[in-house]
């Protein structure tokens, strides 16, 4: 029998217009409140997927004021997606979340800190090149963190300023103002497929090596790389946050980029990312001129993980990396896109390699986009919990899909005094492929 997560997820999204019918398909049976992680946090109704749909339906039918505590309850959502995975009726949560932070945006009053904390996120996130500007003050702040921390000083921090100091992730000038080669040829002769990849916001600025290992991966297992210049944020950020039209405008400037690429597949190595990339055809429903483009577009996308699933056994005598590594899920891999099998079945294929499962492996880490740094108390509880459930396992390296997850994970492991490192899986398979022995127990000490 085939395996469930190998087929073909349906991502497709109701247009806005339908969106009560969604609200009406919930049968508030509660199979999503283990699921939700506020929920498992505070065991209150309100902040569990079923009690925000009620609110959802309240505000629908004018009963509620979108500009009160309905918005504080929308916020405290991370936007997850564990509870569609758990849903037996398959209420699409993402639709409604992703709506009623447009009515919160757009409704509910905020302090002026809290709004000026996320006019910064966004002035500085969706932009690669102002968060690569950001790189020597972050560089200058790895030399002096060892010594904060040692004092104290970080613990002592207000919340969001404690989650941006204990957040900065350690960054290199060389590797964030490094540029990849616009196409890079296939390796061993004609090109099995042409993939055009999406370089992200904050993978082009502090995880230029994992473009980098996914670029040789790609290279080495037959396929044709086009990296077009001038890259934009692809709209996640903005999507997950309510700022629709930022989104949509984020989009139209991605599918003009791969279009003139002439690419097959439009790969990302970043979970959110590449959720939302397959939801450019809801996102963009309702404009004619592009919801053709956005549909094939959403077509085209793939996880790193997924495509070279597709493509079959690896080309490459792959080494041995010898590390034990847990493998902890991604949000918008796991529930957003369906994809758990891939991942493993990746890492599980390098010899020498002992892959850890984890407690809760389908529960949030807490960093959800911006999450941890505008509910950062919240975050922080999360980080902790899965944290601990890592520990459980012993491991030498932890490997995560998701940029924000590598920074949460790793912020919140080094403040309890664990070493792993957290990497991508693509570069543990790119390391098999070259036989670098870096990721080694040995290679490492």
């Amino acid at each position: 029998m085939a395996d469930p997560y190998l087929e073909p997820v349906d991502h497709a999204q109701p247009p806005q217009s339908d969106l009560q019918s969604v609200l009406d398909s919930c049968v508030h049976c509660g199979f999503c409140l283990p699921a939700c992680p506020t929920y498992v946090l505070w065991g209150r109704e309100e902040d569990s997927p079923r009690g925000r749909i009620r609110l959802m339906i309240a505000v629908a039918d004018e009963d509620l004021d979108p500009a009160g505590a309905f918005g504080r309850h929308i916020d405290a959502c991370l936007g997850c997606l564990g509870c569609v995975t758990a849903c037996p009726s398959g209420v699409q949560y993402g639709a409604l979340i992703e709506a009623a932070r447009v009515t919160v945006e757009t409704e509910m009053p905020r302090g002026r800190l809290d709004r000026a904390m996320r006019e910064l996120l966004f002035a500085l996130f969706p932009h690669p090149t102002r968060l690569r500007l950001l790189v020597l003050p972050l560089a200058v702040y790895g030399l002096v963190r060892p010594a904060i921390e040692r004092l104290g000083i970080v613990r002592r921090l207000p919340g969001r300023l404690r989650a941006f100091a204990e957040m900065a992730p350690s960054v290199t000038l060389s590797a964030a103002w490094s540029q990849l080669p616009v196409c890079v040829p296939p390796r061993g002769g004609v090109a099995r497929a042409r993939v055009g990849l999406l370089t992200g916001c904050v993978q082009q600025a502090f995880f230029a090596d994992v473009n980098s290992a996914t670029v040789r991966v790609l290279s080495a297992e037959g396929c044709e790389v086009v990296i077009p210049r001038r890259q934009g944020c692809c709209g996640a950020l903005g999507v997950h946050a309510g700022r629709r039209e930022e989104a949509r405008q984020a989009a139209r400037e991605i599918i003009e980029i791969f279009d003139r690429a002439n690419v097959d597949y439009v790969v990302t190595n970043a979970a959110g990312c590449g959720s939302t990339l397959k939801e450019y055809g809801q996102l963009l429903a309702d404009d004619p001129s592009w919801a053709p483009r956005a549909r094939a577009l959403s077509a085209r996308a793939r996880d790193i993980s997924e495509l070279l699933a597709e493509l079959g056994p690896s080309r490459n005598e792959l080494a041995p990396v010898h590390a034990r590594v847990a493998y902890q899920d991604a949000c918008h891999l796991r529930h957003a896109q369906g994809i758990q099998a891939q991942p493993r079945a990746m890492l599980a294929a390098i010899p020498g390699l002992d892959l850890l499962p984890i407690r809760e492996a389908d529960l949030c880490c807490g960093s959800a986009g911006v999450y941890n740094l505008v509910q950062p108390e919240t975050g922080r509880d999360l980080g902790e919990r899965k944290v601990a459930a890592i520990a459980e396992t012993s491991p030498d390296l932890v490997a995560s899909a998701n940029p924000g997850c590598a920074i949460q994970i790793g912020a919140i492991a080094r403040s309890h005094g664990h070493s792993w490192r957290v990497v991508h899986p693509i570069q543990l398979v790119d390391a098999s492929i070259r036989g670098d022995a870096s990721f080694d127990r040995a290679g490492r000490a």
